[in-house]
């Protein structure tokens, strides 16, 4: 009986192998087409909108020296800080990787171009 059960292991175990190999073949003209496809353009953002998504940004992060009750945080400056640091703090709080309740909830009902806006704004401050 022990021969029959290696056997079958055996049949089961190329079947997957060959299952495998042909999923692994077919899907290699995919990338190939995917590399051919020109990747989207960087959102460029507009200071002059991104003043006005900012507005209520200004009720936490505008107030100097404020911090939250709880936990004791202290809110940082946004204002003059690199655009390409606040564009992926926001993309990062969007999609969950930092982690800040109200941040996060604000961040959801951002676009990427609301967000390149606020990165442009925000970076443009003394």
């Amino acid at each position: 009986m022990r021969p029959l059960m290696i056997a079958a292991c055996f049949v089961l175990t190329t079947a997957a192998f060959s299952a495998s190999a042909q999923e692994t073949q077919a899907p290699a003209a995919a990338p190939a087409a995917a590399a051919a496809t020109p990747a989207p353009a960087a959102v460029t953002g507009n200071a002059d909108r991104g003043r006005q998504l900012t507005y209520t940004c200004q009720g936490c992060h505008g107030v100097t020296g404020y911090k939250n009750a709880y936990p004791n945080y202290h809110v940082p400056k946004i204002g003059g800080q690199s655009a390409v640091y606040l564009t992926n703090a926001l993309n990062e709080y969007k999609k969950g990787t930092r982690k800040h309740p109200t941040m996060q909830a604000q961040s959801q009902s951002f676009s990427d171009q609301d967000i390149a806006d606020i990165a442009a704004f925000l970076s443009s401050l003394k």
